[in-house]
């Protein structure tokens, strides 16, 4: 049975999005003690800036915080998908030339081109090698969901 392009989005978007979530926790343990502190950064889209500065898992905090980045993933994703269906036949080169393309634009929107309230604000708390590990973790996700379907 064929995928369709919603359910492309959706295991694109959750691979990248599981993926970046896992490489947040990973170097926010690592540079700040808590697992915690980058995957509740992105809740000051309704929290505000306060929300930066939580480093314990809460539902308030942590919970939005994933979603807020989960929501963000298939955005992202869908753009990916848009590229992969323009392509007659896609190869794993364009499934990689495809991710690293939309993670680039992703990276340049969220931390240059949004207001401040509206980026990921991971950003803000981790150091900038953590934040690279983190997008490249995230397009990672996108180029495997593209070599996936492709395999099928």
């Amino acid at each position: 049975m064929a995928m369709t392009r919603q359910d492309a989005v959706l295991v694109d978007g959750l691979l990248s999005a599981v993926l970046s979530a896992a490489t947040l926790a990973w170097r926010g343990r690592a540079e700040l003690g808590s697992a915690a502190a980058p995957i509740n950064a992105p809740s000051q889209w309704v929290h505000g800036p306060a929300a930066l500065h939580r480093d314990g898992a809460s539902l308030r905090h942590t919970a939005l915080g994933g979603l807020v980045h989960g929501a963000s993933s298939l955005l992202w994703a869908g753009i990916y998908e848009w590229l992969q269906a323009r392509r007659w036949r896609s190869t794993p080169g364009d499934a990689l030339i495809d991710a690293a393309a939309v993670t680039a634009v992703a990276a340049v929107v969220d931390l240059a081109l949004v207001p401040k309230r509206l980026s990921p604000g991971f950003q803000k708390r981790l150091s900038m090698p953590g934040v690279v590990m983190v997008y490249a973790s995230f397009g990672l996700g996108l180029m495997l969901g593209g070599l996936r379907r492709r395999r099928r």
